[in-house]
């Protein structure tokens, strides 16, 4: 049987569950590793800075901001532009 892409392809709602499981967990324990430089930290040990229009958060060896998050109106945007991985540990 020779599957065509088009037909495994799902939309975003396939992995809402998956999502939902994945952002309940404990991020303050999750290493980040800096796109820019390689380092890897825990979410914990990075440099926060909250007096902006939103959370910037930044590689604590390389200043790359790593995270942007804002929050309003009920809703969240989450960039992860210089973030490589999240690796996300259940406990």
């Amino acid at each position: 049987m020779n599957m065509r892409m088009a037909d495994m392809t799902l939309d975003g709602n396939a992995i809402g569950g998956l999502l939902r499981e994945i952002f309940t967990m404990e991020v303050t324990n999750a290493e980040a590793t800096c796109a820019g430089c390689g380092a890897v930290n825990a979410v914990g040990r990075v440099e926060v800075y909250v007096h902006a229009p939103g959370t910037v958060v930044r590689c604590p060896a390389c200043q790359q901001v790593l995270m942007r998050i804002v929050r309003g109106e009920g809703r969240y945007w989450l960039d992860l532009t210089g973030t490589r991985t999240l690796e996300l540990v259940e406990t």
